[in-house]
């Protein structure tokens, strides 16, 4: 109950973890850009406050630093539901004072992400 509570209150708190329409085509692998108001941990992963560009491959998710253009490779459980994602966004909860990315479903897509 409390994670659900914590995901309601993200949401409605911080718009800026949700990216609208952020895929792309680089040579033939879709990535997909996100925002990440705070930061937060993804698998085995720190990212910084920020924008970034996912792109999966295999079972494994590289987050791209749109400022930096620093990449980092964490383990992904990849699952295709039957339901396509108009937007691409992500699902954050709070475990004591870390943020944790708990998904990400990607727009234009079946396919989630889980950390």
């Amino acid at each position: 109950m409390k994670k659900l509570l914590v995901i309601g209150v993200l949401a409605l708190s911080s718009l800026s973890m949700t990216a609208r329409g952020g895929q792309h085509h680089l040579l033939g692998a879709k990535t997909y850009e996100i925002t990440i108001a705070a930061p937060t941990k993804a698998g085995s992963v720190q990212l910084k406050a920020g924008q970034y560009k996912v792109k999966v491959e295999g079972s494994n998710a590289t987050f791209t630093d749109m400022n930096s253009s620093q990449s980092l490779t964490t383990p992904v459980k990849v699952e295709t539901g039957d339901k396509k994602f108009d937007d691409t966004t992500v699902q954050i909860t709070k475990d004591g004072d870390t943020n944790r990315l708990e998904e990400i479903d990607l727009g234009g897509s079946k396919t989630k992400l889980e950390f």
